[in-house]
This record gives C-alpha cells, sequence and structure tokens, in this order.
C-alpha cells in the first residue's frame, strides 16, 4: 500500500508540473484529468491506511487526508471549468 501511496502522490505533482506546460486547452483538459485521478487514488489510498489501522499517528494521516481532500476537490474545480471554456 505505501508503495502505491507514493506512486500516486508523486504522481499528481509531476503531471500538474506536465499540465502547466500544455500547449492547447485540450491538452491541458487531458492532463488534469489524469491528475485528478492521481489526487483521487492518493486519498483512495489513505484511507484504506486508515481504515486497516497501519499506523500510529492518527492525527497526521487525518492531516494527510484532509490535505488530500482539498487538493483534490480544487484540481476537480480547474478540471471542471477547464471543459466548460473548451465545450
Amino acid at each position: 500500500m505505501s508503495y502505491q501511496l507514493i506512486k500516486s502522490a508523486t504522481s499528481i505533482g509531476a503531471n500538474f508540473q506536465a499540465d502547466c506546460r500544455a500547449r492547447s486547452q485540450p491538452e491541458f483538459y487531458s492532463k488534469i484529468c489524469i491528475v485528478v485521478e492521481e489526487a483521487d487514488e492518493t486519498e483512495y489510498w489513505l484511507e484504506i491506511i486508515q481504515e486497516s489501522e497501519l499506523t500510529c499517528d492518527e492525527a497526521k494521516l487525518l492531516e494527510l487526508r484532509t490535505e488530500a481532500s482539498e487538493l483534490t476537490r480544487i484540481l476537480a474545480k480547474a478540471k471542471k471549468s477547464t471543459y466548460t471554456r473548451i465545450k
């Protein structure tokens, strides 16, 4: 699980950086879709870790889940507004 969490969490930043270099709105939209998927997957793995009681630091895990949720909402909003612009 930790491997999957690290993989999805670091993918958010890498794909967002590529997203910022998009050459067009459709390309930006395509890349932001990937970023949102990775953010959502990161939330999933954090939830699984919490439900499996695989951590001793519940406060830190709650903080990470909150940040992941906020980030997902922000990115999903960017995805939605981009879709509206290119449609």
